[in-house]
């Protein structure tokens, strides 16, 4: 497999247990079958992956530099030696597509001044994977990320969020830390109007994937037990 000097390859990992096969690409396998040096957000994730993706390169001749988030903050210089000198490098967040809700961003900034190519690969983003099953507007959509932790902050950006997706027909996005999921699915049903259309999207590519489309007041006859699984929330308008 031939490549131009300095790629920085970003390299999108299963969003789930046992999701390898129906996530990762042939070019993928011969991607990480090229490269040895690697920066990763959780090294004990990435290596799991790249064994289960079918790496042949023994484990123990590979390069991890930990972009953890106890790293994060440190010079990122380390991480481009291997680039500078000719080698191609990988990228890996711990979960779906490096930089987009995930650290990466500032990786991949760094490699666009240094004139390091940047080459991303197709793999599962569970954004985008919940927006394609909810039935929602996908040519007009926002991915909003995290909503405020404060309560009062929270509901009233949940009640923003509502306005935009009816007054713009555009579809809102949003994600939670799994284990305040609960709490966040309390407020947008104590908080959105009953005809807001809300789609959960819970563990998708996993083995009890579920993405469900209701309106708020049926979401309040059945509320789901989302503790510590992986999310998205989408509104969408009442009409």
């Amino acid at each position: 497999m031939q490549h131009a000097q300095w790629n920085t390859f970003l390299i999108p990992v299963p969003l789930a247990e046992n999701a390898t096969a129906k996530t990762f690409t042939p070019y993928l396998v011969d991607t990480i079958n090229h490269i040895s040096e690697y920066i990763v957000e959780n090294e004990k994730t990435a290596r799991r992956f790249l064994k289960e993706a079918g790496l042949k390169t023994p484990q123990s001749e590979l390069t991890v530099h930990d972009y953890g988030k106890h790293a994060r903050g440190a010079s990122i210089k380390p991480y481009f030696v291997g680039l500078q000198s000719g080698k191609d490098v990988g990228f890996m967040s711990e979960a779906g597509c490096p930089g987009v809700a995930d650290p990466g961003s500032e990786i991949v900034a760094e490699a666009h001044k240094r004139g390091i190519k940047v080459v991303p690969l197709v793999g599962p983003s569970s954004i985008l994977l919940a927006l394609m099953a909810s039935g929602f507007n996908g040519q007009g959509f926002a991915f909003q990320g995290y909503l405020p932790i404060d309560k009062a902050e929270r509901s009233r950006r949940i009640r923003e969020l509502e306005g935009l997706a009816d007054r713009l027909n555009q579809t809102q996005i949003f994600i939670e830390t799994p284990f305040r999921n609960n709490p966040m699915l309390e407020e947008i049903l104590r908080t959105g109007h009953p005809k807001t259309k809300l789609c959960i999207a819970t563990n998708l590519t996993g083995e009890d994937e579920s993405v469900q489309t209701k309106t708020i007041a049926d979401w309040q006859t059945q509320v789901p037990d989302l503790h510590k699984k992986p999310t998205i929330f989408l509104l969408s308008r009442s009409i």
